[in-house]
Parts: structure tokens; sequence; C-alpha cells
């Protein structure tokens, strides 16, 4: 199997050309190539020589995985389908507003969490994009050129294949790679707190460590019987811990914590959860973003109503804490939040 170069360093690029012969300049040449002009062959990379090309081409690959199919919302929303090994889809949202166009990046081919209320959740793991397919979606669909920020917020769990998005948002956010600054990304997670064997730290801490953008944590229930029942990965990684190691980081300069709250009718959304969270985030420098929940089919869940977003928005605002309500987008395309699928997938299964 041909090594991949869509993701790779520029030092790893180098160690490369040195191998093969070729002068260490090449490997700035081919950065140029996968990372700001984004080709989709070696044939393209017309700087290089025939004979580098066509050295590359035997030996190498570039790695870029194309869209499958697109759907476009009546709100502008569109989401991409992309096929990552044979019978797997993965999907990526851009959502456009205004001068902002924002791209919703899948890290996984289904998820290992399982939370009740999640399409990604229902359909089980699949397996971890490598840094090849996340960067995919970034730069092989029509709004590449002019995406503005990015969320880690598609499918699967960011934390659960940690070292695949850290090396993606390195792409993206060095001088060699994208040139973005951190500031425009966003890593959403349930909070993986637990070193995996072998680890000094958790996944939550080699995050906070190793990279600059922001977080976001799913929360979605203060209380943690509750929280276990709609997150089974409570019992695993309980709320709790993911507060007490965000509190030993510094969050009041540029980098941002973000808690998502999906609001569930009676079953997050009264004045006692409200205030249960505002206490569960006191001398916390954050905000919280509501999201009403986006019906799913074959649940019990029901969305809350606005009269209980408000008030519950109220509480948070009377206590200091900033609370917005996320504007749904893309519902019609199943391209909101907790609605990614990969049914292309379910579709070729049932043929």
């Amino acid at each position: 199997m041909k090594q991949k170069l869509l993701g790779l360093t520029l030092d790893e690029l180098k160690a490369i050309c040195l191998e093969e012969g070729l002068p260490a300049f090449t490997a700035k040449q081919i950065c140029q190539w996968l990372y700001r002009k984004r080709v989709v062959s070696f044939s393209a990379m017309t700087n290089l020589s025939l004979k580098t090309r066509a050295l590359l081409d035997e030996k190498y690959e570039i790695g870029a995985v194309p869209f499958f199919k697109y759907a476009q919302s009546k709100d502008g929303t569109k989401k991409y389908l992309f096929e990552v090994s044979e019978g797997n889809f993965i999907e990526a949202v851009m959502i456009p507003d205004k001068d902002r166009k924002t791209l919703c990046v899948s890290s996984q081919a289904g998820c290992r969490m399982n939370c009740r209320f999640c399409m990604t959740g229902r359909q089980g793991f699949h397996g971890n994009l490598d840094t090849a397919q996340i960067l995919s979606q970034f730069f092989y669909i029509a709004e590449a050129e002019d995406l503005t920020n990015a969320v880690f917020m598609g499918m699967g769990e960011p934390l659960d294949n940690l070292d695949n998005v850290l090396r993606a948002i390195e792409v993206l956010t060095s001088d060699w790679g994208c040139g973005w600054s951190p500031k425009r990304i966003t890593v959403s997670s349930i909070g993986v707190n637990k070193a995996v064997k072998g680890e000094a730290k958790s996944p939550l801490e080699r995050f906070l460590d190793e990279s600059r953008a922001h977080l976001a944590i799913s929360l979605h229930n203060p209380f943690h019987p509750e929280r276990l029942v709609l997150m089974p990965s409570e019992a695993a990684f309980p709320l709790e811990e993911t507060l007490r190691i965000i509190r030993r980081y510094d969050f009041t300069g540029q980098r941002r914590v973000s808690f998502e709250y999906i609001m569930f009718r009676n079953l997050s959304d009264t004045p006692t959860h409200a205030e249960a969270l505002v206490s569960l985030l006191k001398g916390l420098e954050c905000r919280v973003n509501l999201i009403r929940f986006h019906d799913i089919g074959d649940t019990e869940y029901i969305p809350s109503d606005m009269k209980a977003v408000e008030r519950f928005q109220q509480i948070l605002g009377a206590a200091g804490i900033t609370a917005t309500l996320r504007a749904s987008r893309g519902q019609d395309i199943e391209a909101a939040c907790g609605m990614l699928s990969g049914k292309e997938k379910n579709n070729k299964t049932n043929k």
C-alpha cells in the first residue's frame, strides 16, 4: 500500500525527500501543492521535474477523498457525503452565515459513545478517519477557498481519534500548511477524561496542552444519573472529572471553552436543571450554547418549547453566564446537530 502524503508535516516530507534523494526544498514545494493549491494528482505539481513526479506517483499517493455527493438545504446549508472506505460513509456540513462559512467536520465513521439522541451514535463505530480523510472534507468541497471557521462537531468523538485530529489541526494552522489561526477552530467532545493504557495524560488534557483551538463540551444535563441515561459515556467519563480538568486551564484570553446543551422537554429544560447548571459552572469563564432537540425519529425525546428555552436562558443570564440559542440549520436535509448518519451506508446495506 502506498503511503499517503496528505496530512504529513513539512519535516516529515523533508525526511521523505531525503530518503528519495530529492532536494530538501522539494518538501516545501509539495506542501504548497497539497495545502494551498489542494491538487489531487502528482502530475499537477508542475514545478517538480517529470522524474520527481514519476517517482512520487510510483511510491506514494496524495490520499485525496473527493465527495461522493451533496445535498443543499433551503437555508443554504450543504451536506457533503464522502466514502472513506468500501461501504463506509461520513458527512461534513458547510454552514453559511452572512460573511462566514463554517465547516462541521467528521473525525470518525460512526461513534463509540452511543448518545441516545444522536443518529451517528445509533450506527455504531466503523473506524477512525486518518488525517487525509479529515483534511479532504476541508480541501475538496466547492467552498474550500471560502471557509472561515471549522467545528469538529460532525460524526464521531474527536478526542477518541486525537492523534489524527491534532495532526489535521497542525496542518490547518501551520505556516507551511493553511496558515489558519487556531481561533477559527473549535473541537467538540463529550469529555474523554481518562488516559488510555500507556499514556500519562487523558485525551482531553493532551488536546488542551497540544493545541490552541477552542473546546466545546457536550454537557446536556447537569445531573449524573440523568446524563448517564442520555449519554452512556458518562459512566466512563464523568462530567465532574471533565470539569475538574478544564478548571486547571486558562480560558480568560483568546481561547474559549463552551458547553453544548440540548434542550429536551421536561428532561433537561426545567428551572431545577438551569440552577444546577449555574452551580456546576460557577466561576468558570465560559458560554453555554442552547440547542433545541432535533427529532431523529423512533425516540421518546421531545424538543423543549420556546418558553422553556427562554426561561432557562434567563436563569443562566441572571447568574452571569452567557447563554445563546443556536439556530437550527439544514434540518430539512438531516444536517442539523445530532442528525448525521452517513445514510448512503445504510442505503447500500439495504440493497
